[in-house]
């Protein structure tokens, strides 16, 4: 066993195999001489563990820059045009939503900009995956969004900011948008070094714990606030922003509140932009395969309303706001605030965890469709660096944006080629021509991201589909959503986790208990109740749990398997005692007949009393055996321990009382397809001694039934040949036997 455990880190390359062996060799002598060879090997040891041929350095590198991996081998020919067209499809609509989702993290819609190209050029080098487009996206920006305005409230004063001394209210609005960005920056450097963290220790699973109901049901949630949050911009009304819980019905509240003061201009300008964005979307659906490619209907919609705000002076004419000052050029590098970390760490891992999440399922999904593989773990460190190197240039948390993938796989996206060229159309907008969108209206922006939820808010119809098909699974969804919705995305988050994991724990609790029976002539078993020709042993019972057994569920599996079985030993020992009692009192009735007739008669009639015979007939052995020894329709009784992952010590007790109590009532106690973990769980939690032995453990199920069928015989020839002594003995339990296959 040592030498299993030390060769996982020993290397097994040529050059350290017969120095490994002699290693292996040497601990295994101190394992049995008892000589501490650590000291005198740990030099050897650390040269295995550290120590790195070019061979394992090369094969690193690639995992680390999956680029240098399948750049040299880039077919041009065949992938250079699809990419192409897929990149340019994907920028266009990588701009938008660029800018759309910057008002959903209460930031300047430039810093959408820069969170839609250095993370996806980045990517680039790091990703494993060759269809997802990463950047921006609802969700993620209506977390980031939701932390920005509890750090910075439209409410507060900054330091240093005197309302004496300055009369324009863009100042106040510049200086708090400036410390929003600072909290969104702050939150993208701390998120990517957690997925750092992560990706280094290789724990991508922990992606498994957020569940396909609670996903969906979060991501439901998450779009009713991201659609809340637009109506002011929709409607064209001055209303703070909410966050935190009930932060919903205090946007909507303050929306009504305001409904006479809507800016009818902005409201037509939006309404308009959602109906030819829906008009576009669905063309785009209906003629999928014949349009070489979608029609970008949200630049063109972002074009038209550029050229109307600006032809039109909306700005001045009709009061509509505009996107504003979109400096021109990248922005030079800035070290985060280190001291916000305190107060956003645990946003900062809510937003890892998920945005890993959506990235890791869609990136799953087209690797599944096109026939290769992703790692889990290489992903979270290329979110990791995405994030925390996009930190220094002004970007915010970003993720894997589902429309923008389906965008990128179906224009004809081959590599991660198409995700670099986006990123570059957005540079030539930063460096070019962002000036041109500065009349563009907030309203069209927000036009854009609600139409972008329709996909969202279609999961709604998960709830008939869960409630025909699992129920935990629908009351895991229910929770995510009304959590998420109106305790906010964080707690409600931490609140769906920690309910789906309650699931388990009732899953675990409430299993299925079944009574196995064998299919005629075969050694197959299975459910008695489900299957008419299962057939049952006279006499052997066969027990299945479909869980574990461990603290939670050990009561309730002993309670299963006396009602299953119909053998209550506690309830037989019971009836014994109660039994003998009444049969010492029936004893002792008859002694005291007895002594009465000797004391009126004086002599017995033909050397017998006639009560004393009433009171020796209540002491014969038929009648002692009717008395005290309550029979039970078994003898042996099979634990079928297949579905058992793991035994914990109350499993382990609860396992032992019950090999025990059975024992006592003349059942014998088997214990079948026990895995290798799980013995060595039991042999760790010292569950074998001279009562439990492993002549218990059997490999299979029909093993077990054929040991039981043997002693069974064995225990009736020795009943035949030794009746009067087993009469005498009735009241106790069998002897021991082992249960041995005959050869």
């Amino acid at each position: 066993q040592i030498s299993a455990v030390l060769s996982q880190f020993l290397y097994a390359e040529e050059h350290l195999y017969a120095s490994s062996v002699i290693f292996l060799h040497k601990v295994k002598l101190s394992y049995h001489t008892g000589i501490n060879i650590w000291s005198a090997s740990v030099s050897f040891f650390l040269l295995c563990l550290f120590s790195c041929s070019s061979k394992k350095a090369k094969s690193h590198l690639y995992s680390f820059l999956p680029i240098l991996k399948w750049l040299p081998r880039y077919p041009v020919k065949e992938y250079l045009l699809g990419d192409i067209i897929s990149g340019i499809s994907t920028g266009v609509m990588q701009l938008p939503q660029g800018l759309a989702y910057a008002l959903l993290a209460a930031v300047p819609p430039v810093f959408g900009l820069y969170s839609s190209f250095y993370p996806v050029f980045l990517y680039t080098f790091f990703g494993t995956s060759k269809h997802i487009s990463i950047g921006t996206f609802a969700v993620i920006s209506m977390m980031v969004g939701g932390v920005a305005v509890r750090q910075v409230p439209d409410e507060v004063i900054s330091v240093g900011y005197n309302s004496t001394n300055t009369t324009d209210a863009s100042d106040y609005y510049s200086l708090r948008d400036d410390k929003r960005v600072q909290v969104a920056v702050t939150l993208a450097f701390l998120s990517g070094i957690i997925q750092l963290c992560l990706g280094f220790l290789r724990f991508g699973f922990v992606a498994i714990y957020l569940t396909e109901p609670l996903v969906r049901g979060f991501t439901t949630a998450a779009a009713v606030h991201v659609f809340t949050s637009q109506l002011k911009y929709l409607l064209g009304v001055k209303t703070s922003r909410y966050s935190g819980p009930l932060s919903v019905v205090y946007s909507l509240a303050a929306v009504f509140s305001k409904i006479t003061t809507t800016n009818i201009a902005a409201l037509i300008v939006g309404l308009t932009c959602i109906v030819l964005l829906l008009i576009g979307k669905e063309i785009n659906l209906r003629f999928k395969k014949k349009l070489p490619v979608p029609i970008p209907m949200e630049i063109i919609v972002v074009i038209i309303g550029t050229g109307v705000s600006a032809g039109m002076n909306l700005t001045e004419s009709y009061g509509v706001d505009v996107v504003g000052k979109i400096p021109q050029g990248l922005s030079a590098p800035a070290v985060p605030e280190i001291q916000l970390i305190p107060a956003i760490f645990i946003d900062a891992v809510a937003i890892a965890i998920v945005g890993f999440s959506m990235a890791v399922s869609m990136a799953k999904i087209f690797a599944l469709k096109h026939g290769y593989t992703i790692d889990g773990n290489q992903e979270l460190i290329a979110l990791g660096i995405c994030n925390s190197v996009g930190s220094f240039f002004q970007s915010f948390p970003i993720t894997c944006s589902m429309s923008r993938s389906l965008v990128q796989e179906s224009t004809g996206g081959k590599t991660q080629i198409a995700g670099a060229l986006s990123s570059v159309m957005v540079l030539l907008v930063i460096v070019a021509i962002g000036y041109l969108f500065e009349p563009l209206p907030q309203t069209v922006l927000a036009a854009i991201v609600m139409v972008n939820l329709k996909g969202m808010f279609k999961q709604f119809g998960d709830v008939a589909h869960f409630w025909r098909t699992s129920k935990i699974e629908l009351a895991i969804w229910v929770v995510a959503f009304v959590a998420s919705l109106f305790l906010g995305l964080d707690y409600g988050l931490l609140t769906a986790v920690a309910f789906a994991m309650i699931t388990v724990i009732y899953r675990t609790q409430r299993p299925q208990y079944r009574i196995l029976g064998q299919i005629p002539d075969t050694d197959i078993y299975c459910d008695v109740e489900e299957y008419e020709e299962v057939k049952e042993y006279p006499g052997i019972k066969i027990f299945q749990a479909n869980t574990s057994l461990y603290f939670a569920n050990s009561e309730s599996y002993t309670s299963a398997l006396k009602k299953k079985t119909g053998v209550d030993p506690c309830a037989i020992l019971a009836a014994r005692k109660k039994a003998q009692k009444k049969h010492a009192r029936e004893v002792k009735k008859a002694n005291k007949v007895k002594k009465k007739a000797i004391a009126n008669d004086g002599l017995p009639v033909n050397g017998k009393f006639a009560y004393v015979d009433a009171g020796v007939q209540d002491g014969s052995p038929d009648e002692l055996e009717h008395f005290v020894e309550p029979k039970t329709n078994i003898h042996s009784l099979i634990l079928d321990f297949t579905p058992v992952n793991f035994v914990d010590s109350v499993g382990a007790k609860t396992l032992k009382s019950v090999i025990k109590e059975y024992k006592e009532v003349g059942v014998c106690v088997c214990i079948a397809s026990c895995s290798g973990p799980v013995m060595n769980e039991l042999t760790r939690l010292n569950f074998f001694d001279n009562t439990v032995t492993r002549e218990l453990l059997f490999h299979s199920i029909h093993d077990a039934v054929l040991a039981c069928q043997v002693k069974d015989r064995t225990d009736a020839l020795y009943t035949e040949s030794e009746v009067s002594e087993v009469q005498k003995r009735s009241i106790f339990p069998l002897p021991e036997m082992s249960f041995y296959l005959p050869a």
